[in-house]
């Protein structure tokens, strides 16, 4: 049996911090501006934030081979990473400076498969509860192209003061 190697390569610029007098939604809004570099796991596995608004965060990610799993479908982890960075991000869009967050639970209902061919995958997510200590969110995974439910999943998040 022959085999053709693939090859991707990224390049991605050093993670960055929300300044300490920045808002959530002003740090998220600042890097879909693009005057932040995008987290590193954004460029590994292609994917990027699209829109922002109180509560509220929108991925898309590109389907790839590179995204396999043995069975040659998008791997449940794919999925599950788009859900959670969506999820964290539309909680952090609430968080007022000073405060961060860190995902304590992570819900994933898979419902169908996605292949190279399914093309773009959304994923909008909406934070429904945002305390002190405590804040959900619930997220849906779809296709761009026909809007068929993918994955859908929730989180739950623990909120704490940042380091100054």
């Amino acid at each position: 049996m022959t085999t053709t190697a693939n090859t991707r390569t990224h390049t991605w610029a050093p993670t960055t911090t929300p300044p300490a007098d920045m808002s959530g939604i002003d740090f998220l809004r600042a890097l879909l501006a693009g005057r932040f570099p995008p987290p590193p796991i954004a460029g590994t596995l292609g994917f990027t934030l699209v829109r922002v608004e109180p509560g509220v965060a929108v991925f898309e990610g590109e389907t790839g081979e590179h995204q396999y799993n043995p069975l040659g479908s998008i791997h449940g982890g794919y999925f599950a990473t788009l859900l959670d960075s969506a999820l964290g991000c539309a909680v952090m869009s609430r968080l007022p400076a000073g405060r961060g967050y860190t995902t304590t639970q992570l819900n994933v209902h898979m419902v169908r498969p996605a292949f190279v061919h399914t093309g773009t995958l959304r994923c909008e997510a909406t934070a429904l509860h945002v305390g002190r200590t405590v804040a959900t969110a619930e997220a849906r995974l779809t296709a761009v192209g026909d809007g068929k439910l993918y994955a859908h999943g929730t989180t739950t998040c623990a909120i704490f003061p940042t380091a100054p």
